[in-house]
């Protein structure tokens, strides 16, 4: 309820007169008038109680505000539905699982109308100035597709970053403290959870997000759990740069709780050797140089216990070794200085990146005993469409090596992720707003992927890469609702 105090104090002192003046006719009548002076002093008295009341009131009031606004969760969502338009023309394809070698060139799938439903129901909290709580809930599910998925390579990652099922799932659960650090007063974040880290730093434009998540989604696209600690160095360094390091918790492996436990009493024990430890993770990343107009990112990602062969046993999904992935980007808002609208509304990127993975001994990574390094680019221009009032059309293109094997399992693309594309990838995009709405926001996007190797697709290292010939294409339409 909102009070406007200034008609409260107005009406107070209106009455405040007239009683005065009822006053002052009352002892005009008993022949005791009061001078001018005495009721002004009377008058100044009482608008000082007033301005005492309305003082005590505000205080009241905003005591109210700072526990409505501390004192609870605060939700919004995003609804999306959309269909896809997919194919895949196998010329030059063929692999090998349990059930033997299997040659597919030659052929083709498709599939002529993929419906999706997507919600995120969104929590935020703020108990203290200093503290704040994010969370999210999530469905992914396809129209008339299954109940509850038993997908064994389903991660806790991907798992509502992919169409699915229809169960809800947590996405987003972290808080951050905010706070100062030293004498100098240097900013800084500290935060426990499991974190959004898709739609990061370039792939907002094609997910038709305003702002990136974090970190940089050329070699990181996927959910993560681990604990984050953030410092803002530009006093030191150069204009908005900061440095984030994050550790954090992949894959969390051997654990037999106390109702699967099938060797012995070991409830969330591990089993000694190579065969299933945790894979943990290492990043360090940052702003270099933010101006407003040119921001330049990096990332530096490590990953320890990766999953690889072992080349006396031919076991696979073992720990074989480590890998690194590297990647530097810049984004330019704006082309020129003020040359027009339309350049002033463009908005242009470029990264370079490398993954490096280095097997143990005995083991095999990407199918190799020795250490193997992929590299990839990315380039893109997002530009007004000239026919809505903020819509944008966008041109992307991704190359990638053999070798060339980022952490982009998640990303949301019906026909896997393009980023992780070995071979070329080329995308186009148009944004609006359905109606004008912002709260209905649309796009219309069409992805062509050529595979030279065999397509990096999820966590398997132990799958070597090798020469194929694969076309795929996704013609998406979505709406999605925001609120």
């Amino acid at each position: 309820m909102k009070i406007n105090l200034s008609i409260i104090l107005s009406s107070l002192i209106v009455s405040s007169i007239c009683a005065l003046a009822d006053e002052d006719i009352e002892l005009s009548s008993n022949k005791k008038t009061l001078s001018t002076e005495e009721r002004i002093k009377q008058l100044e008295e009482q608008l000082t109680e007033l301005k005492n009341e309305v003082k005590k009131n505000n205080k009241t009031l905003k005591e109210v505000k700072i526990h409505d606004a501390f004192d609870n969760i605060k939700w919004s969502m995003d609804f999306r539905n959309s269909v896809d338009f997919i194919n895949y023309d196998y010329d030059n394809y063929s692999y090998t699982d349990s059930g033997g070698t299997h040659d597919l060139s030659g052929t083709s799938a498709s599939n002529n109308g993929l419906l999706t439903s997507r919600l995120y129901l969104n929590m935020k909290a703020q108990p203290h100035e200093k503290l704040t709580f994010n969370g999210q809930l999530a469905m992914y599910g396809i129209w008339g597709g299954e109940l509850y998925a038993e997908d064994a390579a389903l991660k806790t990652w991907d798992g509502s970053s992919k169409a699915e099922d229809t169960l809800f799932r947590l996405r987003q659960a972290y808080f951050v403290w905010s706070d100062t650090l030293g004498e100098d007063g240097l900013p800084y974040n500290f935060s426990i959870g499991r974190r959004q880290s898709t739609d990061g730093f370039l792939a907002n434009h094609r997910e038709n997000k305003q702002e990136p998540g974090s970190p940089l989604a050329h070699i990181t696209n996927m959910e993560v759990d681990g604990v984050m600690f953030k410092v803002d160095v530009d006093k030191y360094l150069t204009p908005g740069s900061y440095l984030k390091l994050v550790y954090g918790r992949a894959h969390s492996g051997g654990i037999e709780t106390l109702f699967d436990s099938v060797g012995g009493y070991q409830p969330y024990a591990q089993a000694d050797g190579d065969k299933n430890e945790n894979v943990d993770y290492l990043v360090l990343l940052g702003s270099l140089y933010n101006n407003g107009q040119y921001n330049l990112m990096f990332e530096n990602a490590t990953i320890f216990n990766t999953k690889g062969q072992n080349v006396a046993t031919h076991q696979t999904s073992v720990d074989a070794g480590m890998a690194n992935l590297t990647a530097l980007s810049l984004q330019i808002d704006g082309i020129g200085n003020e040359i027009n609208d339309f350049l002033d509304n463009t908005t242009a990127f470029a990264s370079i990146a490398t993954t490096s993975y280095s097997p143990n001994d005995g083991h095999q990574l990407l199918g190799s005993e020795d250490s193997t390094r992929g590299y990839g680019y990315w380039v893109g221009v997002v530009f007004p469409d000239m026919i809505t009032e903020k819509g944008k059309i966008g041109f992307e293109y991704n190359h990638g090596s053999k070798y060339w094997t980022p952490m982009t399992w998640a990303e949301d693309t019906a026909i896997g992720s393009k980023v992780a594309v070995r071979g070329d990838a080329l995308e186009a995009y148009w944004n609006f707003n359905l109606f004008g709405v912002d709260n209905l926001t649309s796009q219309v996007r069409y992805t062509y992927i050529m595979h030279d190797y065999t397509p990096s697709i999820r966590c398997a290292g132990w799958v070597a890469p090798t020469e194929v010939d694969i076309k795929a294409s996704d013609l998406r339409f979505f709406v999605q609702y925001s609120y």
